[in-house]
């Protein structure tokens, strides 16, 4: 049993009412509206720990969405990710709060500057002794460049390419300011670093110019595990270049093929193994004693979950509320003057609003769904493993702390049946980086990742502290 591939199994968060399960915060018991709390955060970690989860992997948005029906009005009043809290600031109280517990944090290379983003992820790498990962975005909605100043969105392309330059300064901060023998906290001498271990980085780019050095000691990890969501062109090159966990999906199983298929091929073009990277999917888990139990329950989330929410969720740019449901899509899409051929609608452009609406508000229930018994859900679960080639899930929640509860208890004694999860003991005793857990290597990025090659002030073009910088 213990020789066949064991799930990577993460917690799907984000520090607001609704994120992705919209109308269902209303659901009887439901916690959600309890974030602004510490105790939510720490009573979430101790959950999650004991219900054996790899990690928490927090979703964010620095913008509001404000398309739907030209305003926020829908958002708001449906709680769709707004409020919306920083999600780093919670992960110092999970990590007190547990031992073994990952959590992997969303952050935006497109509006803040680099060498303070690279202190933040330093401290959280110490505070959670190695067990902190990076959800590398570049942002999409059109109200967070506004939020920033700017009059529309950066071209999508052009993120990527202001996120490479992004990610370069990062690993010369992280990987090569400071030497691994730098810190020597030598009381008799009084001399806590050796000046010689550290340097500037003087990073002069297109778009950044950052001296360093970097301000935080090394810490386990030094670059936190490097995850990432996408599917598109310039997100798969990217991900090629930098990506140690990423979180893709597809319409159906072919395109989740294809998504792996492509980043795979661009991690071995940038010298690294077509392993160096795990996939994870979004999932929707609906489980109870019984398939019966289980089917009730999805009843329930059913009737509370919110069209609306969903629609503003989707930022459609028109109402398919406002028209009867036999209008044909194509009419609508024509008077609002839209391209029926290019969009979400697409796929669907020749049907009805009706249609469109049952297809849009059903998107969640895909392949990487399953509602039933322990054992009909570890079948399914299974199969997205060996079938479909996946690594990992991200749990959608349907009620917190119910979904949590309910797979921990449930699901979870199941898959370690099976040998699809450690067992309660290995759990209990392991003290590994988050990076040693998910990609079975060390505390550091492999040697062929592109980040290490400033290991040691190698490729820098400064000089240590000591002298003047270069």
């Amino acid at each position: 049993m213990t020789d066949r591939k064991q799930l990577i199994l993460n917690l799907f968060e984000m520090n607001c009412v609704s994120h992705i399960t919209h109308g269902l915060w209303r659901l009887p018991g439901n916690n959600r509206t309890r974030f602004n709390e510490i105790g939510y955060w720490q009573e979430l970690a101790e959950r999650a720990e004991d219900g054996g989860f790899d990690a928490i992997f927090l979703a964010d948005v620095v913008g509001a969405y404000d398309t739907y029906r030209d305003g926020l009005e829908t958002s708001l009043a449906e709680a769709v990710q707004i409020p919306s809290n920083d999600p780093l600031l919670v992960v110092p109280v999970m990590a007190a709060a547990s031992r073994r517990l990952g959590f992997g944090v969303t952050f935006s290379t497109t509006y803040e500057p680099p060498f303070s983003f690279a202190r933040r992820m330093g401290t959280l790498d110490h505070l959670t002794a190695g067990r902190v990962g990076w959800n590398i975005v570049t942002s999409y909605l059109p109200n967070a460049a506004r939020n920033f100043g700017l009059a529309d969105q950066i071209e999508h392309d052009q993120r990527y390419r202001i996120a490479d330059e992004y990610l370069d300064v990062l690993y010369k901060l992280w990987e090569g300011s400071w030497d691994d023998g730098a810190v020597v906290a030598d009381r008799e001498r009084g001399v806590y670093a050796r000046p010689e271990g550290v340097r500037y980085i003087d990073h002069r780019g297109e778009h950044f110019q950052v001296a360093g050095p970097h301000l935080v000691e090394p810490s386990r990890q030094r670059t936190p595990v490097l995850f990432q969501a996408t599917g598109s062109p310039a997100g798969t090159a990217f991900a090629g270049r930098h990506a140690e966990a990423v979180f893709t999906g597809g319409r159906d199983v072919a395109e989740f093929r294809r998504n792996k298929r492509n980043i795979q091929d661009a991690l071995v073009r940038n010298g690294r193994l077509p392993n160096d990277a795990k996939f994870l999917v979004q999932a929707g888990v609906v489980v109870g004693r019984t398939d019966e139990e289980a089917a009730e329950k999805l009843e329930l989330y059913r009737r509370y979950s919110s069209v609306e929410g969903i629609l503003a969720h989707s930022s459609l740019p028109f109402d398919p509320l406002a028209h009867a449901p036999e209008t044909p899509l194509s009419e609508v899409l024509t008077r609002a003057g839209l391209d029926p051929t290019s969009g979400p609608w697409a796929a669907g452009a020749d049907g009805t609003v009706g249609q469109f609406l049952d297809r849009i508000t059903a998107g969640r229930e895909g392949r990487f769904f399953v509602a039933g018994s322990p054992t009909t859900v570890a079948d399914e679960i299974e199969r997205w493993l060996d079938e479909d080639g996946i690594d990992g899930i991200n749990l959608r929640q349907y009620h917190t702390f119910g979904t949590l509860t309910d797979f921990a208890e449930l699901v979870v004694p199941e898959l370690r049946r099976r040998g699809r999860l450690p067992s309660a003991d290995e759990v209990r005793d392991d003290r590994r980086t988050l990076r040693e857990r998910l990609l079975g290597e060390g505390p550091r990025l492999p040697d062929r990742h592109p980040g290490a090659q400033y290991r040691g002030g190698r490729n820098l073009v400064s000089e240590t502290v000591g002298v003047a910088s270069a």
